[in-house]
């Protein structure tokens, strides 16, 4: 037993396929990090999603295998299929890692409840390792339709959905235009934002400051047209 493993006799006697069943899909979503366990369980994690991400921004989605998050993170494979049934739902957790935990919101304006989110997807890490990670999940998908699709459902879709559901009460309150399609305002809001994490260049505007220029950019175009 390495350094990391905690020891779970009933845990370690089920199979991976059965130790799937006992998580729920929001479980699986969940970054594993985020998730309540004994403090050498959360070590291990970290170790086993610490390593993932390692292989991932290093050699692609093609270098990560079970038995090499394993060999790098210091524990058994045991230890690994006991939080996670398969790769793909390893990556995703580890994918998930990477974002910041969605804000509560007010409810009370589209501007300040945009702001929360813009500022929530900034606190992601914003290093090298983070832009090589994330460009290389963007740009890897078509080759791994399955995992992207998961990824999309788990990671992407309930962030998307959080901004869909501010913008469509902006409407309904009067505050935003009704002639502009949902998805297309979600685009003008994300993308700048997306693209400063890609990028990580000198010459793109400092992060304190993008938030609010995007989020008062947009509402500037979105706003009721008077007369």
């Amino acid at each position: 037993m390495t350094v990391h493993e905690d020891v779970d006799i009933t845990t370690a006697t089920r199979s991976p396929d059965a130790q799937a069943t006992t998580r729920t899909p929001q479980d699986r979503a969940e970054p594993a990090s985020h998730r309540v366990g004994r403090p050498r369980s959360e070590t291990a994690e970290r170790a086993i999603i610490e390593a993932t991400l390692d292989l991932i921004a290093a050699d692609g989605i093609a270098a990560v295998s079970i038995e090499g998050v394993a060999a790098k993170a210091g524990v058994g494979k045991t230890t690994i299929y006991r939080r996670w049934p398969n790769k793909d739902a390893l990556i995703c957790d580890a994918a998930a890692s990477l974002k910041a935990p969605l804000p509560e919101l007010p409810g009370e304006s589209v501007r300040e409840d945009l702001l929360l989110l813009a500022r929530a997807m900034q606190a992601s890490p914003g290093n090298d390792r983070t832009a090589r990670l994330l460009s290389c999940l963007h740009s890897e998908a078509h080759r791994y339709p399955e995992l992207a699709a998961r990824y999309k459902q788990t990671v992407i879709e309930p962030r998307r959905e959080a901004v869909r559901a501010v913008l469509r009460r902006g409407v309904q309150s009067g505050e935003l235009r009704d002639d502009v399609d949902i998805d297309t305002m979600l685009v003008m809001f994300s993308a700048p934002l997306l693209y400063r994490a890609l990028a990580r260049s000198d010459d793109l505007p400092a992060e304190g400051d993008l938030a609010e220029t995007v989020v008062d950019t947009v509402l500037a175009g979105l706003r009721p047209r008077s007369g």
